[in-house]
C-alpha cells in the first residue's frame, strides 16, 4: 500500500463540517480531514497484518510527511503494537518524529507507539534522556509521555524502579518550568504514579509539590 492509496483512504471516512471543528479545537495549522478516530483504528488494524516491518515503516513514514492530522495519527498507530521484530527501524522513525511534535494529539500517539519500543529495550531510556534538555517543549514533555509505562508498573523490578527513580529526577527538573503542557505532564506522570506507588509520589509532592502550578498540585495529589 501507498501512502497516497492509505490517505485517500483515510479520507474517504470523513464527516462534513468534522474538520472545520477539529481544526479549531486542535488550534494548529495543517490539513483535517474530519475523520474520527475509531475509523483510525480500525483501518490501520486492518493494514497492519499485510504489510512486514520494513513496509510498515515506509507507510507510516509518508503518511507522517503528508502533515495531514489524521495521517500523522495513523502513521502511529501503524506503529503501535507491543511485538514487532526487528524493531530498530520502528524506533528510529519514532524518534525521527519528536521535534516535529506541535500538538498534544500527534505526541501522544506517537508516545504511545514509542511507549512499546521502549518496553521493548530499556537502553532506550538513555535517548529519552536526552530529549530532556531540548529547547523544543514538545520534545522535553514526550520525555515523561513515553515514559509512562513506568508510572503505571503493578509489580516493578528493581531495573523498573530504578528508571521510575529516574523519571522522577526528569521531572522535578521541570517543576520550575512554567509551560501549561510541561506542568501537566508532570502532573499526569506523578497522578499515575500515585496508583501504583503511593511513597514516591508523595515523596515527589512532598519535595517539589509546593514549586507546581495550582492545577498541576491538584491534578498530581488527585489520588492521594
Amino acid at each position: 500500500m501507498t501512502p497516497e492509496a492509505a490517505l485517500a483512504e483515510i479520507a474517504a471516512h470523513a464527516v462534513p463540517g468534522r474538520a472545520e471543528e477539529m481544526r479549531a479545537y486542535h488550534k494548529v495549522d495543517r490539513t483535517y480531514l474530519g475523520v474520527p478516530n475509531p475509523v483510525l483504528n480500525d483501518l490501520t488494524r486492518a493494514w497492519r497484518p499485510g504489510l512486514d516491518v520494513e513496509a510498515r515503516v515506509a507507510l507510516a513514514r509518508g503518511l507522517w510527511d503528508s502533515d495531514v492530522f489524521e495521517a500523522r495519527l495513523a502513521a502511529a498507530k501503524l506503529l503501535t503494537q507491543a511485538r514487532i521484530r526487528p524493531d530498530d527501524s520502528v524506533w528510529a522513525l519514532i524518534q525521527s518524529w519528536v521535534p516535529d511534535f506541535d500538538s498534544w494529539a500527534i505526541a501522544d500517539h506517537a508516545c504511545q507507539a514509542g511507549q512499546r519500543r521502549l518496553t521493548a529495550d530499556h537502553a532506550r531510556i538513555d535517548t529519552v534522556e536526552g530529549w530532556v534538555q531540548s529547547p523544543h517543549m514538545w520534545t522535553r514533555r514526550a520525555a515523561l509521555v513515553i515514559t509512562l509505562p513506568w508510572a503505571r508498573l503493578n509489580h516493578p523490578s528493581e531495573a523498573d524502579l530504578a528508571i521510575r527513580d529516574r523519571v522522577l529526577g526528569w521531572a522535578a527538573s521541570y517543576v520550575p518550568d512554567r509551560d501549561w503542557f510541561i506542568q501537566k505532564a508532570v502532573a499526569w506522570w506523578v497522578r499515575d504514579l500515585s496508583k501504583h506507588d503511593v511513597p514516591r509520589a508523595q515523596g515527589f509532592l512532598d519535595a517539589h509539590g509546593g514549586g507546581l502550578k495550582p492545577f498541576a498540585l491538584r491534578e498530581a495529589s488527585k489520588y492521594l
